[in-house]
């Protein structure tokens, strides 16, 4: 395998990593809610929640301090190591990145996801999180 060929299977592969992670903020913010409904245990633990809070904090910093998120610019430094200008040719990544990198003016984002955070934050107290607790296998929530 050519060594441009290497960097964009990392780009891409870096690319798969941001969409998931993108995922994980999105949809574990719909699973909560739809767990509160359904009395989902899981929704409640601490780990899970304290990640997804985490995640979308981040965000909403990045945001607001007008940073590029790290994974995009290691994506694009990939990229630019391949030569790669342009559409890629791997379907699914050419699709995630269009879907993932939406143009629109910076202040929309920073609204969205402020708002989208305030949500997070809002789950919190209609869904409390369970404490972390010590012990043995009773206590590892």
């Amino acid at each position: 395998m050519e060594e441009g060929a290497l960097y964009l299977l990392a780009a891409d592969a870096l690319l798969f990593v941001h969409a998931s992670f993108v995922a994980f903020v999105i949809f574990g913010l719909v699973l909560i809610l739809i767990g509160k409904l359904f009395s989902w245990a899981w929704v409640r633990n601490p780990w899970f929640r304290w990640a997804h809070a985490g995640g979308i904090g981040i965000v909403v910093l990045q945001s607001w301090l007008g940073a590029i998120c790290p994974l995009t610019t290691w994506e694009m430094a990939l990229r630019e190591r391949a030569g790669d200008a342009f559409y890629s040719g791997a379907f699914i990544g050419h699709w995630l990145e269009s879907v993932l990198y939406y143009r629109a003016p910076e202040w929309i984002f920073m609204v969205s996801y402020t708002l989208f955070g305030m949500l997070v934050v809002a789950s919190w107290f209609w869904v409390h999180p369970r404490r972390f607790v010590k012990g043995g296998a009773n206590g590892a929530t």
